[in-house]
């Protein structure tokens, strides 16, 4: 009760000024002859903006053979373009190319599987060395940080995700031109400087995110396990054979098919007003070039006929992690998919919390979510549990099970479903506080809908969930055979065997 009545007086608070017409008001929206989306919301609480560029193309559309190119690209982003980050761009351009043309005879080399000339790679490879030090001498580090930087912003981030590519920072009202110059010409004239020093970057990332990390490697192996044709089942962040020869042409290729306007919404949030911005937003990203919106996916994940498993035994912390194939975020029922994880997973009150945590105590942590690896495309609902010390993975699964088999026997309290609607409600609104959170906000939604206006509906869709379509969804959802587990099991590892001659 006491969580509820928070989100009730939040609610209350964010109301008056949070109303889809207060926001109608306030916000215009332009496409551009270009194809390029942006949006504008007035909110002049304080002398600042937020802005989100939302790229509709993320590592489920990296091309085969070449896993991890869209998170490259969003590193390549920050490097600059050919007026920023570079002493003599012309000379810069022509030495790129000279790097480019080494590196692909050293690769061509390096891939042959027989008849590799080990003296030949090793000639090939220093003339790349010596081509990518001499680009290098054109390059200003990090100017087109430390441009935004010294102009007051602030937030200066990225993120890959397996739906989208997404750029944001937050600036003082002032340096709206400025911004628009910047981020408008990233889009249209990026130049992939220190592309394969960047690679080692994330060749580094994967290393410590995934080969280092049990979790990462657990989850890895799981959407492996889960898909057989789309690319979700695919390393987001790359597969390591295919990070340490990608190249700055498949880089180049990648960004004329996705960077282009119509696959692009910007939203900007903060003390601007529309009159006036929109125009220095058309007069810069007006400029880039038009080109097709890219071809949607094809590929379709087939049915699951059967329950998939992955054990993993190691000297480490046990976990226990299951996932069902579920529709895409387009589905009728999506809202109800947000219920169940809402029942599972929010806070100390939840399902899976109060009877695996606090009752049985068998479990340190117990969750639900949904849409993962990604929404665009159908998804996984996934529960993972980690157990305490003399518990096991397999009690875990037992516990889990028991309470989807609730779920699907028996209807959910009156109170519990009007917790949901009262959090849902308050969860959307709260998001929206922040200039930064408003923005990304309006951006995915135009995105995902073609109308922003849609983040309001979605509450008339969780105001509709009944106790029924819970369970007719859990009827669905929660069957054996559209289920992949993956178990981290913890084994003592073999000690050395030591003889008169020494370590074995």
């Amino acid at each position: 009760m006491k969580a509820a009545l928070v989100a009730v007086v939040l609610l209350a608070g964010f109301a008056p000024a949070q109303d889809l017409a207060s926001f109608e008001k306030r916000t215009t929206v332009k496409v551009l002859p270009n194809g390029l989306t942006l949006i504008v919301c007035e909110r002049p609480e304080a002398p600042v903006f937020s802005f989100y560029t939302l790229v509709d193309a993320g590592s489920a559309n990296d091309p085969d053979g070449a896993s991890g190119l869209a998170h490259m690209f969003e590193h390549m982003a920050f490097k600059g373009t050919n007026e920023i980050g570079t002493t003599n761009y012309t000379a810069e351009k022509a030495a790129l190319e000279k790097v480019e043309q080494a590196y692909a005879a050293y690769n061509l080399e390096q891939r042959k599987l027989v008849g590799q000339d080990p003296a030949k790679l090793s000639q090939l490879k220093a003339v790349f060395d010596a081509a990518a030090k001499d680009a290098q001498q054109y390059v200003i580090p990090n100017q087109f940080s430390e441009i935004a930087e010294k102009n007051g912003a602030v937030g200066l981030n990225a993120s890959t995700s397996e739906d989208k590519t997404d750029y944001f920072w937050s600036m003082p009202s002032n340096r709206l031109e400025l911004w628009a110059y910047l981020e408008s010409g990233r889009i249209a004239e990026p130049v992939l400087r220190e592309f394969y020093k960047e690679r080692d970057v994330v060749q580094e990332e994967r290393r410590m995110r995934i080969d280092s990390a049990p979790i990462g490697r657990m989850v890895e192996q799981f959407l492996a396990a889960a898909y057989t044709a789309h690319p979700y089942g695919r390393s987001g962040v790359g597969w390591e054979s295919e990070i340490s020869q990608v190249t700055a042409t498949e880089a180049e290729n990648f960004h004329k098919k996705y960077y282009v306007p119509a696959n692009i919404v910007v939203a900007v949030v903060g003390d601007v007003k529309a009159a006036d911005t929109m125009p220095v937003l058309e007069k810069y990203f007006g400029r880039i070039p038009a080109g097709p919106k890219p071809p949607e996916m094809t590929t379709v994940e087939p049915k699951q006929f059967a329950e998939r498993t992955v054990t993993i035994r190691e000297a480490t912390q046990p976990f226990y992690l299951e996932g069902y194939h579920r529709p895409d975020y387009r589905d009728k029922d999506d809202a109800v998919y947000d219920a169940i994880t809402d029942l599972f997973s929010n806070g100390r009150t939840a399902r899976l919390y109060r009877s695996l945590v606090r009752d049985q105590k068998i479990a340190a942590a117990a969750a639900g979510f949904s849409g993962f690896p990604g929404e665009k495309y159908p998804g996984l609902f996934a529960v993972y549990a980690v157990p305490v010390p003399g518990k096991t993975p397999a009690q875990l699964r037992d516990a889990i099970h028991k309470e989807l088999d609730r779920l699907k026997n028996e209807d959910v309290s009156d109170a519990e479903l009007a917790m949901f609607k009262t959090r849902a409600r308050a969860d959307l609104l709260r998001g929206l506080a922040s200039n930064q959170g408003l923005a990304q906000q309006l951006a995915d939604y135009q995105t995902r809908y073609g109308d922003w206006r849609q983040l309001f509906r979605q509450l008339e869709a969780y105001d509709k969930v009944s106790k029924a379509d819970i369970r007719r969804i859990a009827n669905q959802l929660f069957v054996d055979s559209n289920r992949t587990s993956t178990t981290i099991e913890f084994v003592r590892p073999t000690p050395a065997v030591v003889s008169k001659g020494g370590a074995q």
